[in-house]
């Protein structure tokens, strides 16, 4: 569906024709650019957006489709760019991912969104009230775009953090992470990062291209070469971001790694406990197997004072014993 569509001149919105291509020509010929946007448009409607503005056939199956890693594509007529916007959900602790597609054109930017997680209202909001900015053309959007979905991936990343502090609380508390759910929350809190870093990572190329940056010099069609500068700087905000994804995939590892040895210790020590006990079990269950054989000659067999030496004996054991294996911490 067509959740908003508009004409801007000199940076200010203005009511145009309801035809995308009166729109588009219009746009021109003043100088300006037509923004649109759509929220998981169906195969019909989306048609008539890729007639008039003569959208690639490669790119237009990609926005419909869905399910695209983050990456830039220049064709003849427009420019491609997938981001993918990150929510944190503080209810559940998890961590979802929508997607944007964005063509760029010479006077038009189409944006089409899946899923919830999408900045474009407050982005369009946020250009509206800065005509100078929203002057400068789709290439504003194109940075408006990233650089909102670029500053809640540090929203994100810091709580994140929050709760990979928590799991660490949890861990290396008195009881040592004995809970049975332990495990599974590191291992899910692990799949959150994941699900971030395939949002993050694949994005630090398309935008060190738009920055003109590294190995990516050359300009970008369709983006003013003006705009290096602001690109650079939201490509700074991504690199922190993967840093810090990095260093929470590290980091939970390194929980996994600590509850797992733990568990392996406490393991250890209770078998110990186990092997302790058993041996002290073992003696009397000796001593009183020798004597419970029923032989004629045994020693001490017929002695008075027999049964309550044999007792005192198991007895005097099981204390050295117990003392042997709490000495040794087995107890």
């Amino acid at each position: 569906m067509i959740v908003d569509c508009a004409i801007y001149r000199d940076g200010r919105r203005t009511d145009g024709p309801d035809d995308f291509s009166d729109a588009l020509g219009e746009a021109r010929t003043a100088g300006g650019f037509v923004w649109i946007g759509l929220h998981e448009p169906t195969e019909e409607e989306f048609e008539l957006v890729t007639q008039e503005f003569g959208l690639h056939p490669l790119a237009v199956e990609d926005a419909l489709k869905a399910h695209q890693r983050p990456k830039l594509e220049v064709y003849e007529d427009s420019l491609f760019a997938v981001l993918k916007p990150v929510v944190y959900e503080p209810e559940s602790d998890a961590v979802s991912t929508g997607e944007l597609m964005i063509f760029l054109g010479d006077a038009f930017v189409v944006v089409v969104r899946h899923g919830e997680g999408s900045p474009l209202k407050a982005v369009r909001q946020r250009l509206e009230h800065e005509p100078e900015l929203l002057g400068k053309g789709p290439t504003a959007v194109l940075y408006a775009i990233a650089d909102a979905a670029v500053d809640h991936y540090l929203d994100v990343a810091v709580e994140l953090q929050n709760d990979l502090e928590e799991l660490e609380a949890e861990v290396f508390s008195p009881d040592g992470g004995r809970s049975r759910h332990t495990a599974s929350r590191i291992y899910t809190f692990k799949r959150q990062v994941l699900e971030f870093r395939r949002a993050t990572g694949p994005l630090a190329p398309p935008l060190a291209r738009l920055a003109g940056t590294g190995a990516f010099g050359a300009g970008v069609p369709f983006v003013n070469d003006r705009a290096r500068p602001f690109f650079r700087d939201v490509s700074d905000h991504l690199t922190r971001v993967n840093e810090s994804v990095e260093g929470l995939d590290r980091l939970v590892s390194d929980i996994l790694s600590a509850h797992l040895a733990q568990t392996s210790v406490r393991q250890n020590d209770d078998m110990r406990k186990i092997s302790a006990w058993a041996a002290m079990a073992a003696v009397p269950t000796m001593v009183a197997g020798v004597y419970g054989m029923n032989f004629d000659h045994m020693p001490e067999l017929h002695w008075e004072w027999g049964y309550p030496a044999v007792i005192a004996l198991m007895a005097a054991l099981e204390v050295l014993l117990f003392r042997l294996f709490k000495r040794r911490g087995w107890l």
